[in-house]
This record gives C-alpha cells, sequence and structure tokens, in this order.
C-alpha cells in the first residue's frame, strides 16, 4: 500500500530563504526610519524623540529578530519555533571564549577610550540609575540577533564556508544600520561611518567563530551584542574599531581552520538534533534537503575554537 502523501508538511527553510529575510529586514527598518527622517516634525510630539524610547525606532531595531521569528513560524510552526527557542539554552562555551566576552570586549573598549583621550571614569552618577539603561540595552539591541544568528547565518553557512558567509552577513549587517546616522537621536548621529562598518565587520568576524564554537546558541550572540552595546564602557569611537578590527584578525587567524572549512560552520535554524528541521527537510525523492544535509554536520562537526 502506497502512504498517502504528507500534504499539511511545511517546507523547510533553505538558502532562498534569505531573500525574504533581508527584504523584511530592510524593508521594515528602513521604511520605519525613512519615515522617521522626513516626517520627525509630526512623529517626535506623538511618540518622543527617536531613540531607545521611541516605539518606531524600537520596532525598527527589532526587524530583523522579527523576520527571523515570522520565518521561523512559517516555515516550522509553533511547535519548530519551541525548538528554535530552544537555542537560547545553549550556554557552554571554550574557556578562552568566556573570558573574552566578559573580559576582553570590556577591555577593547577602555583600551580605544583610552587611545582617544576619553575620561574612563563610571559614566552613570549616582550609580544606580545604570540599571535602566541596562535594562534597556538588554531589551533593544540583542534582539537582532534572533534574525542575524537566528536565521541569516546558519542559512549562509549551508552554502558558504564561515569566512564567506560572515563577509556577506558582516556587510549587509553593517549597511542596514546606515540610516541610523541621519537620526539625530542616535549614537551613531555623532559617528563616522567608514570607522562604525570596519567595527562592524571586525566584530562579526569576532563573533562567528565564537558562535560556532557554541553550536548556535542565540543566547551567546545576544549577550555578545549587549556587552558591544553596554552603555557602561567609556566613549572609544573610531578607536575601538581598530582594536576590534586587530581582535578580529587574531581570532580569525586562531580558527582558520573551522573558518575556512566549509561544513565547519553551525546551519541548524532549530536546536541542534531536533527531529523537526530533520523530517520537514527530507523530500520524497530521497536526495537530501538543505537542512537534512547539513544539521547533522552543525551537531556534530563544529570545530570548538580555542581561543
Amino acid at each position: 500500500m502506497i502512504p498517502l502523501k504528507d500534504t499539511t508538511s511545511r517546507k523547510p527553510m533553505s538558502v532562498k530563504t534569505l531573500i525574504p529575510f533581508f527584504s523584511m529586514a530592510f524593508g521594515l527598518s528602513w521604511g520605519l526610519a525613512a519615515f522617521a527622517i522626513f516626517f520627525a516634525d509630526k512623529i517626535e510630539p506623538i511618540f518622543g524623540p527617536i531613540g531607545y524610547t521611541n516605539p518606531l525606532f524600537i520596532i525598527a531595531v527589532y526587524a530583523p529578530g522579527l523576520s527571523g521569528i515570522a520565518l521561523v513560524l512559517r516555515h516550522y510552526g509553533i511547535k519548530g519555533f519551541g525548538q528554535y527557542l530552544r537555542r537560547l539554552t545553549l550556554w557552554r562555551m571554550p574557556l578562552g571564549w568566556f573570558t573574552y566576552l566578559v573580559l576582553g570586549i570590556p577591555a577593547a573598549f577602555y583600551l580605544g577610550a583610552w587611545i582617544k583621550g576619553s575620561s574612563l571614569a563610571f559614566p552613570f552618577t549616582p550609580w544606580y540609575t545604570v540599571v535602566p539603561a541596562l535594562l534597556i540595552g538588554l531589551a533593544i539591541g540583542p534582539m537582532e540577533e534572533f534574525g542575524w544568528r537566528g536565521v541569516a547565518l546558519p542559512l549562509l553557512q549551508r552554502k558558504f564556508r564561515p569566512i564567506v558567509a560572515n563577509l556577506i552577513l558582516s556587510i549587509l549587517w553593517a549597511v542596514w544600520h546606515l540610516p541610523a546616522f541621519f537620526l539625530s537621536g542616535t549614537p551613531q548621529s555623532q559617528w563616522s561611518f567608514p570607522a562604525f562598518f570596519v567595527g562592524v565587520v571586525s566584530i562579526s568576524f569576532i563573533l562567528t567563530p565564537l558562535f560556532n564554537a557554541t553550536r548556535g546558541s542565540i543566547l551567546i550572540a545576544a549577550l555578545y551584542h549587549f556587552q558591544m552595546n553596554n552603555p557602561v564602557w567609556p566613549d572609544a569611537q573610531p578607536y575601538d574599531s581598530l582594536v576590534f578590527a586587530a581582535i578580529a584578525i587574531l581570532a580569525v587567524v586562531i580558527n582558520r581552520k573551522a573558518m575556512f572549512t566549509r561544513g565547519a560552520g553551525v546551519t541548524s535554524i532549530l536546536m541542534p538534533g531536533a527531529d523537526e528541521e530533520s523530517r520537514l527537510a527530507a523530500p520524497s525523492t530521497g536526495t537530501p534537503g538543505d537542512s537534512t544535509l547539513y544539521d547533522n554536520a552543525a551537531s556534530d562537526a563544529v570545530v570548538a575554537s580555542s581561543l
């Protein structure tokens, strides 16, 4: 007896899913940013100054994360979305990476600030006023990682070596920030875009081997993003970009085998080893689909970083 075809099965994500992802992420963010730039006199009296408390600005920042989440629900449903969120439970990493995340990032900012001649003093007085700033920092920027590292990087690593996948993502990630340089309420409005571009590309080259070493942890990617936006660190632009560029070169050299080997990067959208993605990816022809072909590699062959 020939089994009936499961017509209710969803089509899993493939590399082609990057097209709607980037279209949604850029379309929503840049659309809202354009609205804020050209109609600021009408928006600010209603929603307040452009910044982390303005709801339109928050939605624009959330756009990559919202796009990633929407596509996960579209392709994998509620059950698959639960498996996707389980990537927030991946917290283990090599000791070297943990040290860099906790101590290395602030050291890079303080070094950049020292070179610039900025004050190294704690910027909040009284000290407890830092609490709401930290909460806002946790609630805003890290949400991007549900899209950038939650969806985009794993899909790019199905087709490209991690070094190439990261280069593509880092350039798009940096360019995505461009409208912020035209919004008066953002930190970027006071910065140089070329220096910022170098900094974003550099921190992405550091984050990619860290992300792969943690088996695709959205949690660690979000914490890394938070550390980059942490309001406690002193003003170090543009010299922090140069510091991170030097660290990025070192990270790539140390992790060169993993970065230059196709299949060494995480490619799973769902929790590594989740049955749902493999089941949805198995076509009736018996030819491995995108997810089936690479998910096992992501679970078993990710090269742990020595950094």
